[in-house]
């Protein structure tokens, strides 16, 4: 088994705070479409962004995640239990699970390891979603074009080998399921200039660029953000490539 390797430890508090939010209307959807609402488990939840969302919907939440420093900041909620463990040995029940959930982490898993966990834990009739957003774009085209450059060339020595899945929408990733139809689901919002650069500093890549060259690469590059945006009150519509993979496990696949 590879050593689990914590990329966002170093940013787990901006991590919580910075990263946009899932559309609420994905999590309804996900509730109407499992056959059963008595247990979802969440892995790798993180700060527990999706694993709140579900507390409104299902009777209990098991979020696991294998970052202790995640879970220092996970939001609280009375249908969610946070737990400390790994994606392939969550420590649940056999045939226990309504639904599992991975929001924007499948691609760090040992894959052929956690498939055999979900096909223990699910439900015979259960769900398995997984979903992942992509790189954002900005309606302001200056603003979106220095964006990009800073994605693209100044991060591209320091972002892991992984976030390749993330650009293809997980085109690449094994994923044995009997895939189902999924609504068009839109993640946008509304942006201030802070917000953006909160969301940039909650990245494992800026995390590493800043070991590398120090506080002033980003010094930098919150300036001529500054410049470029203007008002650092305004907000731009900022929008995110969304994938969402949805099925019950073939039994013979995984």
């Amino acid at each position: 088994m590879p050593q689990f390797q914590d990329h966002f430890a170093p940013v787990a508090a901006t991590y919580a705070s910075a990263r946009p939010s899932y559309p609420p209307l994905l999590f309804a959807w996900l509730a109407k479409t499992c056959s059963a609402r008595d247990l979802v488990w969440d892995c790798a939840t993180g700060n527990g962004q999706a694993a709140v969302a579900l507390g409104d919907w299902f009777t209990r939440v098991i979020a696991t995640d294998a970052s202790s420093e995640q879970l220092v900041h996970a939001q609280p909620h009375d249908r969610v239990i946070y737990r400390r463990t790994s994606a392939e040995d969550s420590g649940l029940r056999d045939a226990s699970v309504d639904l599992i959930t991975v929001a924007q982490a499948l691609h760090w898993f040992d894959l052929p390891r956690f498939h055999r966990e979900v096909r223990r834990v699910l439900k015979p009739n259960g769900l398995f979603a997984a979903w992942s957003y992509g790189r954002l774009r900005i309606d302001d085209p200056a603003v979106d074009r220095f964006f990009q450059s800073f994605y693209s060339e100044t991060l591209s020595a320091y972002w892991p080998a992984e976030r390749h899945h993330v650009e293809t929408g997980y085109r690449d990733l094994a994923f044995p399921l009997r895939l189902q139809p999924v609504p068009t689901f839109t993640m946008t919002d509304g942006w201030t200039c802070g917000q953006v650069f909160g969301y940039v500093r909650s990245w494992s890549a800026t995390a590493k660029l800043c070991e590398a060259r120090g506080e002033v690469a980003m010094d930098s590059f919150i300036a001529r953000l500054l410049q470029i945006w203007g008002d650092p009150e305004r907000t731009c519509v900022v929008t995110w490539p969304l994938t969402i993979l949805v099925g019950h496990p073939l039994d013979d696949s995984i």
